[in-house]
């Protein structure tokens, strides 16, 4: 079965997908482990990694198109999801050395309710957004997407995308407008 035919039938009927998605998971999930493990280096996270990738593969199976690859397609999203983790494994570091000096001490409930003030913010910010603007945020912001690549998983236009993305940051800066440099907070 060629990469048309699979992306065809995993947006196709029920029995088509789930057979479509088997042959992509046993022929993908070996390759997308070792190469979130070069990255990583650690086996049980990159397993997780690729677990998560393929979840959102069947999530998203019916808005993939038929003009692309799932190999591009799922190495890009471990590629992707594996620099996330190593991103949020070394703000943790940096979080944790911190949290260990005495002056950090002393200023972390304050930090804690500036934190849980922002994050509050952040929530509030994202519901304002409508779902499809919230949805292109996402693809770009949390799973690092492209334009390119959020219009090829949505079937909608770059122009789309860009003018989605353009809305939801006006939303995000109206609502976050305190917490910015120059803006009204405290």
């Amino acid at each position: 079965m060629d990469d048309r035919e699979l992306l065809a039938r995993l947006g196709g009927d029920e029995e088509g997908a789930r057979e479509a998605f088997d042959a992509v998971f046993r022929q993908w999930y070996a390759p997308l482990v070792r190469a979130a493990d070069a990255v990583v280096r650690d086996r049980a996270v990159a397993e997780e990694l690729v677990q998560d990738v393929m979840l959102e593969l069947w999530r998203r199976r019916t808005g993939l198109a038929a003009d692309g690859t799932p190999q591009a397609y799922l190495f890009r999203s471990v590629r992707n999801r594996a620099l996330n983790h190593l991103r949020h494994r070394q703000v943790a570091r940096r979080g944790a050395e911190r949290a260990a000096t005495p002056e950090s001490r002393e200023a972390t409930a304050p930090a804690e309710v500036v934190s849980q003030e922002m994050d509050a913010a952040v929530r509030g910010a994202l519901d304002a957004l409508t779902p499809r603007c919230r949805e292109v945020f996402e693809l770009s912001r949390t799973h690092g997407l492209r334009y390119s690549d959020i219009a090829q998983t949505l079937g909608v236009s770059v122009k789309a995308v860009e003018a989605q993305m353009g809305r939801a940051l006006r939303t995000m800066r109206e609502h976050l407008a305190p917490w910015l440099p120059g803006g009204d907070a405290l």
